[in-house]
């Protein structure tokens, strides 16, 4: 018997570790998706690729299957969280709004952008890769806060509530499922809501980060996302400027009972350019997905921004669904899938990380200063 409660448990936890994988890689799915159709219209995404929309890679950025900038802060976040563990198992401190931080002025960097007041470590695993120094259509708001960085992690000296921030934010659900025996679900939001702050300064603009990192924490324990959202809509309230998010998250709950079409419901949340509303549009399309596919094809074929709705619903949908629902199509030529698996793992084994580690590679990879 107890040999069969142990096989149980590695059998459960095998599926949750391939559901980091594919929530990863559904975000950069969503992401490659939609990024070249990022600045159309619905009526000018179906008159290019005819009634049902775009369903396939188009090409943008020089290839098909291309991230854009959603991407490749979601990886910078991860490897700010992932190197402040390896700080913390190799000198003892806690806290990771540093290392997001310096993660972010690495991530600048790539862009040919420089910090006024700092100086990025330009090292690690994650700057080396050659393609994530491309510029995708970076967001005005998060090269302009980053580059004002003051090098003291705080929500950013501005009013901005671009979805900027809340694109980024699900390895935060990521990591502390990792350590779900020693956190609560306030720690999840709290370093959600600070991994969007620290570019963008409107509560709408960082609330919704907190919210979608409790979305996939609880996602990964095997709650509904209508459960989820109870949970994450607890914290929200507590919250000065909750407001907007709660309204945009509850309209879209609303309307995915609705029965209205789906691309009318898209509507009338909004075009997804600010945070609540590009938050509310994938919970939307998650609700009502009765695939992955679908989910994802709903969250790109609208009149706003595509590419990061698309990233926020592939996030969800992986965590939700696992890669078996993932289009071999859309995962053969997605760029840097090598890449996304492996951070995906190193969220999913830094748990096991100590101080006594003889794995130098790790420490090459995130170095925990």
């Amino acid at each position: 018997m107890e040999q069969q409660t142990l096989q149980a448990k590695r059998d459960q936890n095998d599926q949750t570790q391939e559901r980091y994988t594919a929530c990863l890689l559904g975000g950069a799915i969503g992401d490659a998706l939609g990024a070249s159709v990022e600045f159309m219209s619905r009526a000018e995404i179906l008159n290019r690729f005819g009634p049902e929309g775009i369903t396939d890679y188009a090409p943008a950025y020089g290839g098909k299957g291309k991230i854009t900038d959603d991407t490749q802060m979601t990886l910078f976040s991860a490897e700010g969280l992932l190197r402040g563990r390896m700080r913390g198992v190799s000198k003892g401190i806690a806290g990771f709004d540093h290392t997001v931080a310096n993660a972010y002025l690495r991530w600048l960097a790539t862009q040919g952008h420089e910090c006024r007041a700092v100086t990025a470590e330009k090292d690690g695993w994650m700057f080396q890769q050659r393609e994530l120094h491309s510029q995708r259509a970076p967001g005005m708001t998060c090269l302009s806060a980053l580059r004002d960085y003051p090098g003291v992690p705080e929500t950013a000296d501005n009013n901005s509530k671009g979805c900027g921030g809340v694109m980024r934010v699900a390895p935060v659900g990521l990591y502390w499922r990792t350590f779900s025996g020693n956190s609560g679900l306030e720690r999840v939001f709290e370093d959600g809501c600070m991994c969007a702050g620290l570019t963008h300064g409107h509560p709408s603009g960082y609330l919704t980060g907190g919210v979608l990192a409790v979305l996939i924490f609880e996602l990964l324990n095997d709650q509904t996302l209508l459960n989820a959202l109870g949970a994450a809509k607890t914290l929200l309230v507590a919250e000065r400027g909750h407001e907007e998010t709660l309204a945009a998250l509850d309209k879209a709950v609303e309307l995915s009972q609705s029965g209205k079409p789906h691309h009318i419901a898209i509507q009338e949340l909004g075009e997804g350019w600010v945070a609540e509303e590009a938050l509310a549009i994938s919970v939307y399309c998650a609700l009502v997905a009765e695939s992955f596919e679908q989910g994802i094809v709903l969250a790109v074929n609208h009149d706003g921004d595509s590419d990061s709705t698309g990233a926020i619903t592939g996030n969800m949908l992986g965590a939700m669904l696992g890669t078996g629902v993932i289009p071999q199509r859309w995962l053969e030529p997605l760029e840097l899938r090598d890449v996304i698996e492996a951070v995906a793992s190193d969220l999913w084994t830094c748990q096991e990380w100590h101080s006594f580690m003889d794995d130098d590679g790790l420490w090459e990879r995130y170095p925990g200063y």
